[in-house]
């Protein structure tokens, strides 16, 4: 993972959402039989023969230089995420031993969870990138307290999306967080084809999510940095908040969600605070 299908495929649906009008390409004669541009279309943009493009899009990225990427990205008007990807797909065809390799169970600092309990305002985890939530503080284990607690972390995020009916109603904007999870798994298995753990998260989603197979289908990438949610808890009801993503480095992220201040949300984050004092145990875990 990934193989010459996802490469090939990869590029195959950014060339189908391109039409000749967007690329600058004037159109004649008859109408056109395929959606987006043609193979000769994006090879002609990218400065490339149609015979080497074809090759590109059997998945075959063997050997192909920086310059023929960028030409590439340029030509299918990549966004920064699907210009990152495509670069990590072409390191993915290099030999096994040159890939990255990165541990499958990475250690959270200290400081990292001393970080965590002084944002006491703040609901806070720490999760890698296959989206098992490692370490919460006790805000976010208020907000999250209808989903998980401390005693069964590490928490899978992703199974909870597409494999729990009850994802649905505490993601008020489900549709949308599943859009994002199975787009930013998707750009975890370009950067890190060695993780076996994610391949294999990848086979039980696939296998057991028809909405998650459909969109990882469509080989969709994005960057996950910052958006608002809607989460429905049992306390306070549904509260809005944005969610802010800060890269810790070894694969793991720092999420934290915010309310505007004076706003009904910053209101429930201060209830949920005074709860979470009363019914939330401080983590006692030892740390090496």
């Amino acid at each position: 993972m990934p193989g010459r299908s996802d490469i090939s495929e990869f590029l195959k649906t950014r060339r189908a959402r391109i039409t000749p009008a967007q690329a600058g390409i004037r159109e004649f004669g008859r109408a056109r039989r395929v959606h987006g541009l043609k193979r000769e279309e994006v090879a002609m943009l990218a400065g490339v023969s149609t015979e080497y493009y074809a090759r590109l899009e059997r998945g075959d990225l063997r050997g192909v230089s920086d310059v023929v990427l960028n030409a590439l990205a340029r030509a299918l008007q990549l966004d920064e995420a699907e210009r990152t990807h495509l670069f990590d797909l072409a390191r993915s065809t290099e030999a096994p031993g040159q890939r990255s390799r990165r541990s499958s169970r990475p250690v959270v600092r200290a400081s990292i969870d001393r970080l965590l309990e002084s944002m006491s305002a703040t609901p806070a985890y720490v999760r890698n990138a296959r989206f098992d939530i490692l370490v919460a503080n006790k805000l976010c284990l208020a907000l999250y307290a209808d989903v998980f607690s401390r005693d069964v972390l590490p928490f899978n995020l992703a199974r909870y999306v597409f494999l729990d009916r009850a994802a649905k109603n505490f993601f008020v904007e489900w549709e949308r967080m599943a859009d994002d999870i199975t787009a930013a798994l998707r750009v975890e298995a370009g950067r890190n084809p060695a993780d076996s753990a994610l391949s294999q998260l990848v086979g039980e989603l696939t296998t057991g999510s028809e909405t998650f197979a459909t969109r990882w289908a469509r080989h969709n990438v994005r960057f996950h940095v910052t958006s608002k949610k809607t989460l429905r808890n049992s306390l306070v009801g549904e509260i809005e908040l944005t969610g802010d993503a800060l890269e810790l480095g070894d694969g793991l992220s720092l999420i934290a969600y915010t309310a505007e201040r004076g706003s009904r949300a910053q209101e429930q984050l201060d209830f949920l605070n005074s709860w979470a004092a009363d019914h939330v145990q401080p983590e006692s875990r030892a740390h090496s």
